[in-house]
């Protein structure tokens, strides 16, 4: 009689592909006991709205026949994976967090989704958001709210809450999320794992059942991206998403590797990037991780990025300015309340002349060549993710402008298309602290490898049990 591997869901995700290329692990054998670990934490946190085990074993069984013919296999072939509802995935709805569309069944997969399973990944479910992925706690009349495994008073982030909170929680080795303002980010680091928002490009998007083109800022801000409890799984996660896709004319085929830069590498260390203050504890966070990066034979040293906070205002100009034009209508008919009150504190600003919103695109290009030529000094940047240790639940209810402002940090790189990964550092009084490392635009290479290096001296200790 076969026995299951013990708890083969806490394994890395480069772990079950490599034990399942090599024969020691079946496929079925990791489907398996991550839909048993879904089963046990799920209903505790609500972090897989769409639970697919069915699904799940078919393709499972698939992925060993696949194997036994000796076909090709995949970067992430068997792995256990998660995908977010925002993202079409053929025959499910795209609820998107919506009640209204509890019914929208997609076509056909999205371009993620679609490369995921190219690469062998075994989709457990879908993971939850909140409504219209606009906020950064996850929570929605359709499918409720997510927990953080860590604490349930605290936020696990958003959009990609629910994702964050599974793979914390050991539902899957890899998270699919997507990061407009963070989502992806900050997100990973309420959660306590990994997180990678790459450059504009790298990743392919396209749902095919969407009824409209993207505005402009959803198509030149967004990036999909993954999350998992171990850098090094970002790294096998980000090969196989970015597979090319003809429908999105903004992705690039450029290398995952880039050229060697002469060492040491310079890390440019900015506790408070935003001249706002932060919380002690972040400021400790930013300082260990600077100190795990000297060790490891980085230069760090203070100083500052040109026009930080500028960035981040020319960031909330472009994106809120077009919310109000092509999401109003949405959110004041179908979001929730909770959300709609959201939607009205974070568009709140004023709308651009076009004279104006002329300027605003062209400066686009001004910060990006200043941010460029600074990066030729500093080709690594280390900053906090957001200034405040993760939120109470619900508090951007009830004090918006404070969450607003400690998110600051998360603005820039989205507004500038650069890679960053979040990285945890530990825990404070219970909760997960954590970093972002920011590099040159198409050196994902440059700044997984420095969180690594901080991973290595800040382990954490995932999967964690709900509490």
């Amino acid at each position: 009689m076969q026995h299951l591997p013990p708890e083969t869901w806490r394994w890395d995700a480069a772990d079950i592909a490599r034990a399942i290329r090599l024969g020691a692990l079946s496929a079925r054998e990791a489907t398996e006991a991550a839909l048993a670990r879904m089963a046990a934490v799920n209903p505790a946190i609500n972090a897989v709205v769409d639970p697919l085990p069915e699904l799940a074993l078919e393709a499972a069984d698939a992925a060993d026949a696949a194997r036994a013919r000796g076909d090709a296999l995949g970067p992430l072939h068997g792995v256990p994976v998660t995908v977010k509802v925002n993202a079409d995935m053929a025959g499910r709805a795209t609820t998107n967090g919506v009640v209204a569309f509890k019914d929208a069944i997609a076509p056909e997969d999205s371009a993620v989704v679609g490369n995921l399973r190219r690469a062998g990944a075994v989709i457990l479910g879908r993971t939850n958001t909140p409504a219209f992925s606009w906020r950064w706690f996850t929570d929605n009349d359709l499918h409720g709210k997510t927990l953080n495994p860590w604490n349930a008073g605290h936020t696990p982030g958003g959009s990609s809450g629910g994702a964050a909170a599974a793979v914390a929680a050991g539902i899957g080795a890899v998270a699919h999320g997507n990061d407009i303002g963070g989502s992806v980010r900050y997100p990973a680091y309420a959660c306590g794992v990994a997180g990678l928002r790459p450059s504009l490009g790298r990743i392919p998007a396209f749902n095919p059942g969407a009824r409209a083109e993207r505005p402009l800022s959803a198509q030149i801000l967004s990036t999909q991206g993954p999350l998992a409890r171990r850098v090094g799984d970002l790294r096998l996660a980000l090969a196989a998403m970015a597979a090319p896709d003809w429908r999105d004319p903004w992705q690039a085929p450029v290398p995952l590797e880039g050229p060697a830069l002469p060492g040491p590498l310079r890390v440019a260390l900015c506790p408070d990037p935003m001249g706002t203050g932060v919380h002690p504890a972040v400021a400790a966070a930013v300082a260990a991780a600077g100190q795990a990066l000297a060790r490891a034979g980085y230069l760090v040293e203070e100083a500052a990025p040109p026009g930080f906070a500028a960035v981040a205002e020319d960031w909330n100009a472009f994106i809120h300015a077009e919310a109000m034009v092509f999401m109003r209508e949405g959110f004041e008919t179908l979001a929730d309340a909770r959300a709609r009150a959201i939607f009205a504190n974070m568009a709140g600003t004023p709308e651009p002349t076009l004279p104006e919103w002329m300027r605003l695109l062209a400066a686009k290009a001004t910060h990006q060549r200043a941010w460029a030529g600074w990066m030729r000094d500093w080709p690594l940047l280390l900053v906090p993710v957001s200034a405040e240790p993760p939120f109470e639940q619900g508090l951007d209810e009830t004090d918006f402008a404070r969450v607003f402002r400690a998110q600051g940090p998360l603005f820039p790189t989205v507004h500038l298309g650069l890679p960053s990964v979040a990285v945890p550092t530990g825990l404070v009084d219970g909760l997960p602290m954590g970093v972002q490392v920011v590099a040159p635009r198409w050196r994902e290479d440059l700044a997984l490898a420095a969180a690594e290096a901080i991973e290595a001296a800040c382990p954490m200790p995932t999967p964690v049990d709900p509490r």
